[in-house]
């Protein structure tokens, strides 16, 4: 028997109900990013994603509380870590991370990143969703690079820290957020690294 499409274009949840664990949770995942991108954080509702998905709300309850967590989820989706760059040159793999994360502003899904970072200033449980998947997911990177180049002796033990270890990814989200650039120069990306970032962490001579 076939099962007809429904009319809106969301699955139909005869379909959708057969679905179980990690394809649950990847189509109620795209389905909250299809509504971020269609209608941004305000208009983001459980009910609305359940039936984009084509599944119930208990469904989405169950793997997030509220819709902050949801578009944060939603979010960290599309942005899969790669692999740490582990070259051995200090400079190599941090302009490495700062060109990863500046493709990802680059990409489709940066328009996602714009809407919650519009929201998050009057949100307290989305900002609190976006420091501790997102920004905390960024901050572990950018240490752990640097704690291999500490280990070979070309970065300071004490700029091992959170706030001077994201100093160039800071100023990029500058760029992107103040400057309202989408698409950041690659010229831009090594200054950042070269007259800031590098002068502050490596070991002195």
């Amino acid at each position: 028997m076939v099962v007809p499409a429904t009319s809106s274009g969301a699955e139909d949840p005869r379909r959708a109900s057969r679905r179980r664990g990690a394809a649950l949770e990847q189509a109620i995942l795209q389905a909250a990013l299809d509504e971020l991108l269609d209608g941004g954080y305000a208009s983001l509702t459980i009910d609305r994603v359940a039936a984009r998905a084509g599944t119930n709300k208990s469904a989405v309850y169950r793997r997030w509380p509220h819709r902050a967590a949801l578009a944060v989820a939603a979010y960290h989706r599309t942005a899969v870590a790669e692999e740490l760059p582990d070259t051995g040159d200090l400079r190599t793999d941090v302009l490495a991370l700062l060109h990863e994360a500046a493709e990802r502003i680059a990409s489709p899904h940066g328009e996602v990143l714009r809407i919650l970072a519009t929201e998050i200033r009057d949100e307290p449980e989305l900002l609190r969703e976006a420091r501790d998947q997102l920004v905390e997911a960024g901050t572990r990177r950018w240490l752990t690079v640097l704690g291999r180049a500490a280990g070979r002796g070309q970065v300071r033990p004490d700029a091992l820290t959170p706030r001077i270890a994201t100093v160039a990814l800071d100023l990029l989200r500058n760029e992107y957020l103040v400057r309202d650039v989408s698409v950041i120069p690659d010229s831009t990306l090594t200054e950042i690294i070269d007259t800031i970032y590098l002068p502050l962490v490596r070991t002195h001579p």
